[in-house]
């Protein structure tokens, strides 16, 4: 790699050292650098036809191009084609497309083009005339960059030994680097969420904007110019009063100043706590507050300042007051209601009013509850159920008279069964006897129909009479059935015999 150029005032140094007769070596010893270095300083001057000291009222802008000459793109006697660079860096960006390929096409279009030393290095000075980095400036209090670090750091569980590799988050405030780091399991949302909740916390305060990368926790859809931020990291920057803003894809210096604080979080946190052993990540977090605190507290180069005092006099004025209460980490769900008026959320089904029946409705899932909005009015609210498989159920989401969604009654159901065979129909009822408000066991019903298009009714019969006397109650039982061919020592009987009738199975007729 290219060695970085010394500053002119050391150059200037270089040769005011050599002019004294002190060896190349001496002087590379001297300032700390090597001696190719010197060589290569000594070499300019003499080609450029400078000598110490140097002419009156040479600046460092003068002397710089003397030493150091634009590439000469062509004399004025060479005829030599010149490659079209906005060309070369539009095809550059193409997946698998390299300077060398490029050149080689070059080549081959101009046999007695320039060589590719010559390509590269032209190419380089084009793009810095044409692209330039434009210097960003943040007001106190405005913006925190946030993201995590490459590099992980592991916690052991004391009992089985095994090994957690952590994530470290890393946030920067723009105006005085004041830096925060703490490690979490992972990159999921909820992760991220809590993160950011400890970060404004940290802070006291609240920046008016937070400058994330494009990972999946922070950005559904990750476009250049209206990029979709994920609902929940929205939700909790509204809570806070802040505004999510998203880099650009691809484009590092949107968030240099978090991708500089990642650098130093790994070298000053990660490499320092590298040969620890940590057994809880409270633990592990502890150790990272005391170096984080340690790093906001020396002087920068440069700035005559810490990060800390940066922060007390420039960010911490500015930045907007925490809110009451910190917010709740919920997520986003979008469900469509089924015919039983509930819609699924972790394996347990919750009601919402029958009239949304086909309808989309937004669920937000909270740790505590679960809440049902339609078009942006909560129309449902339930305590979230510990268990799978069940039902929470309102009353008054319950249609009067057992009105149900266009067919679906469970005289319907019923009707419907009797279409593949009397045990299906007896099957149906048990089904909606057995469940708390008859709706309910309507998915379960339209299942076994479902399963009549892959198997012959004389099969589905064979196997919800069998269904009835092993007493299942679901569409995974009858499958297994059919599946393993175990209603098939029914199929004989069921030409034959009567509905089974019995106390406990009511006839279709109690449901109109």
């Amino acid at each position: 790699m290219p060695t970085e150029r010394l500053s002119m005032r050391r150059i200037r140094e270089v040769l005011r050292l050599r002019h004294q007769g002190l060896t190349e070596r001496v002087i590379a010893r001297t300032l700390g650098v090597s001696n190719g270095v010197v060589h290569g300083y000594v070499r300019r001057a003499r080609l450029a036809g400078l000598t110490w000291p140097l002419p009156e009222g040479l600046d460092d802008e003068s002397l710089e191009l003397l030493l150091f000459p634009a590439p000469t793109i062509a004399s004025q006697g060479d005829r030599r084609p010149t490659p079209d660079w906005a060309y070369v860096e539009k095809e550059l960006r193409r997946r698998s497309v390299t300077r060398l390929l490029l050149w080689e096409e070059y080549r081959a279009a101009n046999p007695d083009g320039f060589g590719y030393t010559w390509f590269c290095t032209t190419f380089e000075a084009w793009k810095q005339r044409a692209r330039p980095s434009m210097r960003q400036t943040h007001a106190g209090g405005e913006k925190v960059f946030v993201d995590f670090a490459g590099d992980t750091i592991d916690i052991f569980d004391p009992i089985t030994g095994e090994v957690r590799a952590m994530k470290l988050f890393v946030a920067a405030m723009g105006a005085s680097n004041y830096t925060y780091a703490e490690a979490c399991p992972s990159e999921s949302l909820s992760d991220w969420i809590g993160v950011h909740a400890s970060l404004f916390r940290y802070l006291g305060g609240v920046p008016k904007f937070v400058v994330c990368d494009n990972l999946k926790a922070a950005v559904t859809n990750p476009d250049r110019y209206d990029p979709g931020i994920n609902r929940t990291y929205a939700e909790m920057a509204g809570h806070y009063g802040t505004v999510i803003l998203a880099a650009r894809p691809r484009r590092p210096k949107d968030k240099a100043k978090v991708e500089v604080a990642v650098q130093i979080a790994q070298r000053w946190v990660l490499a320092r706590l590298r040969n620890q052993r940590f057994f809880s990540l409270a633990e592990l977090n502890i150790a990272i507050r005391g170096l984080v605190v340690e790093l906001n507290a020396r002087q920068m180069r440069g700035f005559g300042s810490s990060r800390t005092e940066l922060f007390a006099e420039i960010d911490r004025p500015k930045l907007r007051e925490l809110p009451d209460q910190p917010y709740v980490f919920a997520r986003w769900k979008r469900c469509r209601v089924a015919p039983d008026y509930h819609v699924e959320i972790d394996g347990h089904w919750y009601s919402t009013p029958y009239r949304l029946i086909r309808e989309l409705v937004d669920v937000r899932i909270a740790d505590k509850t679960v809440e049902v909005f339609h078009k942006g009015q909560r129309i449902a609210s339930h305590a979230r159920a510990p268990n799978r498989r069940g039902h929470t159920t309102i009353a008054d989401h319950m249609p009067s008279a057992h009105r149900r969604y266009g067919k679906w009654t469970p005289g319907g159901l019923i009707a419907a069964g009797e279409k593949i065979g009397p045990s299906t129909a007896a099957f149906f009822q048990v089904v909606i006897e057995a469940r708390p408000h008859p709706e309910q066991g309507f998915r379960t019903c339209l299942g076994i129909l479902s399963l009549a298009k892959s198997y012959d009714n004389a099969r589905v019969d064979a196997a919800c009479r069998r269904g009835i006397l092993i007493k299942a109650r679901s569409v995974a039982s009858i499958r297994s059935i059919l599946k393993s061919g175990l209603d098939r020592a029914f199929l004989d009987e069921t030409s034959d015999h009567q509905p089974l009738r019995h106390g406990n199975i009511r006839g279709q007729g109690y449901f109109h």
